[in-house]
């Protein structure tokens, strides 16, 4: 799955793009990756894309019509930028967004295919949010309170969640309730 970083990455990669254009139409190669049903997808062809924004690790475009499109890119599912009117590639394709600058096409390289897209209003995005902890945006110690609340233990770290520090990088382990173990390292 794209993790945090990657979805931040489209989403900045994305804006100058799209931001400001229309959304003429989506092309599906399956049906399946379309899990909503009210409105219809074809409400947002032609609509003007307002913004970008991130649902968890899910991909949301805020469009004119006070709707949004949201995709979920599950565990293999990519995004690429191509010229307008850009054909879905057989195997992988799942769908292309045609915009007026270009085209962004939607692959999943996995045989579950998992990714999908949801047009929702605003209580359909709420419905959406996972919850949680807002991880980029938050300090370091309310992340080590919210893990110590989920019972996740930090091995080599003092009470006061002290990383150990080698020059400018900082490292931790922590070990999850299924006793997994997950190095954190920051390099400054």
């Amino acid at each position: 799955m794209p993790e945090l970083p990657d979805v931040v990455v489209y989403l900045d990669a994305l804006a100058p793009r799209i931001v400001g254009t229309t959304l003429e139409r989506v092309r599906l190669a399956s049906p399946f990756l379309v899990r909503s049903v009210d409105p219809p997808l074809t409400h947002a062809f032609g609509t003007k894309v307002l913004g970008l924004r991130r649902l968890g690790k899910r991909l949301v475009l805020e469009l004119s019509t006070d709707l949004f499109l949201v995709i979920h890119l599950m565990i293999a599912g990519r995004l690429r930028w191509k010229e307008k009117g850009a054909k879905v590639p057989g195997k992988l394709g799942l769908a292309a967004f045609d915009f007026t600058r270009g085209t962004l096409i939607l692959t999943e390289a996995s045989t579950k295919k998992r990714a999908s897209i949801h047009l929702v209003n605003d209580a359909g995005l709420d419905a959406l949010n996972p919850g949680g902890m807002e991880v980029l945006g938050s300090k370091v110690k309310d992340f080590a309170a919210k893990l110590r609340s989920e019972n996740v233990k930090f091995l080599g770290a003092g009470p006061d969640f002290n990383p150990v520090r080698v020059g400018d990088t900082r490292a931790i382990m922590i070990e999850g309730p299924s006793h997994e173990a997950i190095e954190l390292i920051e390099v400054k």
